[in-house]
Order: structure tokens, then C-alpha cells, then sequence
């Protein structure tokens, strides 16, 4: 599939374009803020040949792409000026209630998550001179290495720059004037104004001596309140006077504030958080490793390692090392191990395939597929990834263990950042951590059928996961495994399953259902709170939130019955079940009962029915629109 035709499958499965407040995307994902995250189709998103899983962190709803996400964003962007406005924060607010931390963390991340590609680059260039200078491939004091050095250190001896730019997209302030507020503050006479021992005041008030070369968290802070300035400038000048005035005044106001009390202050504060934690692994040693290598991979899922950045920056650019980022290498080899012992494991030959050769793309530092794909489904191979990379954690920080770049890729191909006097113990550590997952993932095994069933449940929130089992009710006794995926096998007719009026599909409120994302049917706006069975066939399964029931005709014709809209959220409250999975039903039969009034108190209680495998009909049409009795016929699909 195309990078275009990906991106536009995503839309609509994230609820389009009208559910999505914000979107950037990191190495390996793209990240939304939607309006409402119960709108998702997860089924359609996981089906598409691009996307390795889905997660959400906080509010925020993750589509893991991988190598692949720049493309896909970028077609995103270019399909749809909808998209195109979000990415620069001219998104409308959300009204959900976030907690102020996970904030926090994602802004961080929105800011530093475009600056990765300079800074990935800049870094690995850096561990490939060290390492060229190491073996005698090269010679420090050569013109050559000084332009390759000036190539990887320009960026970080920047960076405020880079930041300033990236910080007022995320804030919705204009990036040329943050690059203005940036130089000001890294000019060589202030640097030398600063850096010269003597007391600097402006207009009387004492300027403290601040280096901001290479700083993270004072241009940050500065841009944000910027951002505030700017729009309060932008409202009270007359529009004549707008281009000149507003960022005259913006930076008149900022650079005086940012040198008395922002620069000051997002140094203690970044000093503060740097120290706290290097304070964590230097003297946690061996506890701080197990701890923060075992915890290593949840960490990441939810995103909070991008909130580290500034924090990893800063010490590599005052220290000269860090001692967090070898536990990302060691946490990659861990999910490694993990899933090869998948392979040692598995019976079916292709899950043995996929284990293979996932294994190998967390080898080279990508661990979507092994985490998502393999790892997560089945459990307990997540878990030996975790204890793997808690021995291999405690073993490097028990040495001290150091990467001395920031080369953007936690495989092999980004060995080059470790080089250095703790190499062999950071080496040591992802060698555990990959026989050590590999071992106890071996030893605990996988239960194939389970990985198996949660893949076939993903179409839709709130399936049921676990394996299929033998149900009975008064009317007879199914194997819900030994029933197949018939095709259909002549024209199918449905019966309307509730009373009250029928409606076309598309007049549903909900994209998923009204865009027909998840099939062609009818919807129902209930008199009545009691729903009956459309077919004469079998329940393929009665959702956990009883607010749905998926049926299968005898004659092949499968259909979802979806009671009302975001009805999930009230988790079966309201709802009674009348059958279970597996049972037979004749058309007519009770299925579930509802308590109509509260249910439509909170939510929509317009209610659809999908014929969920359209594509193996000609066309799929409502008999009857209108008032309707349940019983009467309203749907018809045709071979």
C-alpha cells in the first residue's frame, strides 16, 4: 500500500480528520491527541500492512509505523491542510481533563521529536569519529576530522537554536522570531559579556552569568512564555503596525526577561533534574539498573523517555557522557532475546518466521515488531524481556557504564555511542540482557492459541480475548473454534432487531459507523429497550460491555450490533445479556435487554448494525427505512 493510501486509512480509522486535535510523530510512531480515542477503529488500523500496533500513553493515541512513519506523516500532512494546522498548533483545545505530569512529558516530546533526525545524525557521527580515532583511522588534529567534528558538534553547540524553532511551532509562536531570541542570547559579545567575571546589569538590574551554548531548558522556557508575550503584543497593536511592532516588542521584553530570570532559573531547574537523577545512577549502581532496565520498556511505551532528552543532552554536553542511554541499548537486546526464545518455542511455522526475523529488527535497534508484534501478545515472553533487561541493566551500572553520544538508534548500529573506557561493560550488558531473555522466554513458553485469539479480537473495543470454549444455552451446544469463516453462500436477509425507526447508516454520529468503515448495514433510533436476534445462526461473541453482540447467519451473513455511541464507557451498566457466545439463536430471540431512559440520559442511543463482511456481497441494502417493528424485514444482502 502507498504511503498516501496509508495515511488516509489511518485518518479515517482514527475517527477522520474532525476527531484529531493534534498529531506529530516521533522515530517510530505517530502520535494524535484525538477528541475522543473511543472513536478508534483499532481492527481496520492493525489490518493495514504498515502499522506494527497501536498504544495509548496518557490521552495520547499511538500508531507505531516504524522506519516508515516520516512517509506516512508526510503524505498525511500534504492530503490534508486539516492535518497540516494541527501540526502547528493551531489546533482548537481539547476539553478532556489531562493529567498535568503526562502534559508535561508530551509537550516535551512534541518539541524534541522533529529535532531527532539532526540530532541522531549529529551523534552517530560523533561515535564513528571516536571510534575512527581509536583504531588510528584518523587523526585528531587533520583538517578532515575538524569539518567532520564541526559537522556533529555544530548541532549540539546549537542547539538552543534548533529548540527555539521546534519550541515555538509546539506553542504557536513565530519560529523566526525564537530564532532571534536564540542568537541574541548565544551572540559572541554576550557570550564573552557573560563569561567575563565581572557583573553585567540591564537597566540597573543584576544579569546573572548564564553559558546558554548547548542548554536545553532555559530557550524552552523562554519560547513558551514568548509565546504568550507575542499573542498579548499581537492583540493590542493596530493591524498597520503588526509587522513591525509585534516582534520588536516581543524581543525587547524576552531577551531582558530570559537573561534576569528564565536563563537563571532553567538552569537550576535542568541542573536540578540532572542531578537528581545522575545522583539515580551513580549511586543506585546495581538497584538502579535492575530497576530502571527491568522498567525500561515500559518507560518507553509510554513515552516518557523523550521527556530524558534534555536531560541526556545536558550531560553529554557538560559531562561529556550519560549514564541513562546504555540502558535503552540493553532494554532493545532484551526484546530481542525474548522474542528469538518465541522461536525456539513456537510450534507454527509462520509465528517462528515473524519471531525470527522481528528478533533481528530489535538486533538492529527497531523493537516495535519483537514488542508489539510478538512480546506483548503473548505475555510472558514481555516479562523475560523485562527480567533480561534487568540483569543486563544492573550489571552495566554496577560498572559505571557510559555513552558518550547520542546516536538515536538502541541496536548494534549505534555501538558507536558507547565507545569509550565503559564500552565492554555497556556490551556486557546488552549480552545479558539477550541470553537472559532469550533463556527465560524459552523456559516460559507462549500459549499459541492466545496470541492467536487476540489478533482475530482486535477488530473492535471490547471483544473478548480469550479462547474460544464451548457455550450452551436451551437451544443447543456450539465449539466456537470448530466453526470456520464460512462464505456466504446465498442471499442473506435480516430481520429488524429492535422496535422503533430505522435509519440510514450513514446518518450515525460516529465516523466509524457512518463512514461505513466497518461495513454497509442500517441503524435504529430504539423505542424500546430490548434487542433480539436480526438471524437464525450463531453468536460469534457477546462483548464484555454487553453493549454489542457480533452474529453469524446460518447462511454466512456476520453482523455487528452496536447499541447506542460510546456506550462502552458505561461498562455493562444498564445492559443485560440474554445469551452468551457460542449460542444457537433463531431471528426473534432475545439477545439483550437495556434500560433505554438512563442509557439516553448520557449517550446517543442510536444504534447500528454492520454487516461486517460486505465485501463478499454485491451490495448490501436497507429493505425498509422508518418506523419498524422488531421482527420486520430491514436488511438485505445480495451474492
Amino acid at each position: 500500500m502507498k504511503h498516501q493510501e496509508t495515511a488516509q486509512e489511518i485518518i479515517k480509522a482514527v475517527g477522520g480528520t474532525n476527531n484529531i486535535n493534534s498529531v506529530y510523530h516521533c522515530v517510530t510512531r505517530l502520535r494524535f491527541d484525538l477528541k475522543d480515542n473511543e472513536k478508534v477503529d483499532n481492527g481496520s488500523l492493525k489490518k493495514l500492512d504498515k502499522v506494527m500496533g497501536t498504544n495509548i500513553s496518557g490521552d495520547q493515541f499511538q500508531v507505531i509505523i516504524g522506519n516508515d512513519v516520516a512517509k506516512v506523516f508526510d503524505a498525511m500532512v500534504k492530503e490534508n491542510p486539516a492535518i497540516q494546522q494541527t501540526t502547528e498548533n493551531k489546533e482548537p483545545k481539547s476539553d478532556k481533563k489531562q493529567n498535568v505530569v503526562l502534559k508535561i512529558f508530551e509537550t516535551i516530546a512534541g518539541v524534541f521529536a522533529p529535532m531527532l533526525p539532526a540530532i541522531t545524525a549529529a551523534g552517530m557521527l560523533k561515535g564513528l569519529l571516536a571510534l575512527f580515532v581509536s583504531v588510528g583511522w584518523m587523526s585528531a588534529g587533520t583538517d578532515t576530522y575538524r569539518i567532520l567534528s564541526a559537522i556533529g558538534d555544530g548541532v549540539f553547540h546549537y542547539l538552543p537554536l534548533l529548540i527555539a524553532v521546534s519550541a515555538a511551532r509546539k506553542f504557536g509562536s513565530n519560529p523566526f522570531v525564537a530564532i532571534a531570541l536564540g542568537t541574541a542570547l548565544m551572540y559572541p559579545d554576550m557570550t564573552a559579556l557573560l563569561s567575563s567575571g565581572e557583573s553585567v546589569g540591564f537597566l540597573g538590574i543584576p544579569v546573572t552569568a548564564v553559558s546558554y551554548a548547548s542548554s536545553v531548558i532555559p530557550i524552552l522556557l523562554a519560547v513558551w512564555l514568548m509565546s504568550y508575550v507575542e499573542k498579548w503584543v499581537d492583540r493590542v497593536i493596530p493591524a498597520a503596525l503588526k509587522l513591525l511592532l509585534v516582534p520588536l516588542i516581543t524581543l525587547l521584553v524576552m531577551v531582558p526577561v530570559t537573561l534576569i530570570a528564565i536563563g537563571p532559573l532553567g538552569t537550576f531547574v535542568g541542573s536540578g533534574l540532572s542531578g537528581g537523577i545522575n545522583w539515580l545512577l551513580n549511586e543506585g549502581g546495581l538497584i538502579a539498573g535492575i530497576v530502571l532496565g527491568g522498567a525500561m520498556a515500559l518507560i518507553i511505551m509510554t513515552g516518557m523517555h523523550y521527556a530524558l532528552v534534555p536531560i541526556i543532552l545536558s550531560n553529554i554536553a557538560t559531562l561529556g557522557f550519560d549514564k541513562f542511554l546504555p540502558l535503552t541499548f540493553i532494554s532493545n537486546m532484551g526484546q530481542a532475546g525474548a522474542t528469538l526464545g518465541v522461536f525456539f518455542r513456537a510450534k507454527d511455522k509462520k509465528l517462528k518466521t515473524v519471531a525470527l526475523s522481528t528478533s533481528f529488527t530489535a538486533l538492529m535497534g527497531v523493537t516495535e515488531p519483537a514488542m508489539y508484534g510478538v512480546n506483548m501478545k503473548y505475555k510472558k515472553p514481555f516479562a523475560a524481556a523485562m527480567i533480561g533487561s534487568a540483569v543486563g541493566g544492573g550489571f552495566a551500572l554496577a560498572f559505571g557504564a557510559k555513552a558518550y553520544v547520542l546516536a538515536g538508534n538502541g541496536g548494534l548500529p549505534g555501538l558507536p555511542s558507547l565507545i569509550g573506557q565503559t564500552f565492554w561493560y555497556s556490551f556486557g550488558g546488552m549480552i545479558l540482557a539477550f541470553i537472559v531473555g532469550a533463556i527465560m522466554s524459552t523456559i516460559f513458553g507462549i500459549k499459541e492459541e492466545e496470541g492467536d485469539a487476540e489478533a482475530l479480537a482486535q477488530f473492535s473495543p471490547g471483544v473478548s480475548t480469550a479462547p474460544a470454549k464451548a457455550v450452551s444455552n436451551d437451544a443447543a451446544t456450539v465449539n466456537v473454534d470448530d466453526m470456520g469463516d464460512p462464505t456466504p453462500t446465498s442471499d442473506a436477509v435480516a430481520v429488524a432487531p429492535m422496535t422503533g425507526k430505522s435509519i440510514p447508516l450513514k446518518e450515525v454520529n460516529d465516523p466509524t459507523f457512518g463512514d461505513e468503515l466497518m461495513g454497509k448495514g442500517v441503524a435504529f433510533v430504539p423505542t424500546v429497550g430490548e434487542l433480539v436476534s436480526p438471524v437464525t445462526g450463531t453468536i460469534m461473541n457477546v462483548f464484555k460491555t454487553k453493549h454489542a453482540i457480533v452474529v453469524r447467519s446460518d447462511n454466512g451473513m456476520e453482523l455487528l450490533i452496536h447499541v447506542g455511541i460510546n456506550t462502552v464507557k458505561l461498562r455493562g451498566q444498564y445492559f443485560d445479556a440474554h445469551v452468551a457466545t457460542g449460542a444457537r439463536v433463531q431471528a426473534g430471540d432475545k439477545l439483550l435487554t437495556f434500560e433505554l431512559a438512563e442509557i439516553a440520559k448520557e449517550y446517543d442511543i442510536t444504534t447500528a448494525m454492520v454487516v461486517t463482511n460486505t465485501a463478499d456481497y454485491k451490495q448490501v441494502l436497507p429493505v425498509k427505512l422508518g418506523e419498524i417493528t422488531m421482527g420486520e424485514d430491514v436488511l438485505k444482502a445480495e451474492i
